[in-house]
């Protein structure tokens, strides 16, 4: 199997991923993965089910959004996965999804606080949420603008302790050194999101405090990181 084949082959698995992750209603969601020496990037068809997704399905672009290979019609967001690919090098595979909390904090155009020690094992520190596109932006080219307001949000951050973002508006863009491991960050996001509007609604808003927050992102993700059996 070629290594292109293979990406399709992961990229479709991710995908259909999202269903099992209940992540998705109809098909209101995506996941790419990149060949980075060949500069391709695989992504779930427009339109198509994910329960009848097969990887000869997966449309396969280059950086510059031309098709080379596959006859279905890429995702609507391609556009947005391929700035956040040419500006975060270290991405590997980036999932989209309308998952309900986490549009709901869109939605409100509200970051998601740190609150408690699950969110810390998966963030160092808040879900950033973007500005709002303007009407220029989105006339130019909706797309690509929305990945533009993600990568201006982002910038000078650390990807791997911010595996997440809320577009104002719109919803949760993940992604992770992988496709699936985007989507395990997309489902993780979800969670999150559901645990903050359940505690805000009680009234805690005081952030966790940052020593345990550093302490649990640490123990997972930090160059000490000791959870889990290693490699």
């Amino acid at each position: 199997m070629s290594a292109i084949d293979q990406l399709r082959e992961a990229v479709c698995a991710a995908n259909r991923a999202l269903v099992m992750h209940a992540l998705v209603t109809l098909t209101w969601g995506n996941v790419s993965g990149i060949s980075r020496d060949r500069k391709l990037v695989a992504i779930k068809p427009s339109g198509v089910a994910y329960e009848q997704l097969q990887p000869r399905d997966i449309t396969v672009v280059g950086l510059d959004g031309i098709p080379v290979s596959g006859s279905l019609r890429p995702s609507t967001d391609t556009a947005t996965h391929l700035v956040l690919y040419r500006a975060f090098p270290g991405i590997g595979g980036i999932t989209h999804t309308h998952s309900t909390y986490a549009c709901m904090f869109a939605q409100a155009r509200r970051a998601i606080p740190c609150l408690g020690t699950t969110h810390a094992d998966q963030f160092n520190g808040e879900v950033p949420v973007t500005r709002q596109l303007t009407a220029a932006e989105v006339a130019a080219g909706y797309e690509a603008a929305t990945g533009d307001v993600i990568a201006e949000r982002l910038k000078g951050m650390d990807l791997a302790g911010v595996p997440g973002v809320l577009v104002a508006g719109h919803g949760p863009f993940s992604w992770g050194a992988d496709p699936m491991k985007s989507v395990e960050n997309a489902a993780a996001l979800e969670a999150i999101a559901h645990m903050a509007y359940g505690t805000l609604a009680l009234n805690q808003t005081s952030p966790l405090e940052a020593h345990i927050l550093r302490k649990h992102h640490d123990r997972k993700h930090g160059p000490g990181a000791y959870y889990g059996q290693g490699s």
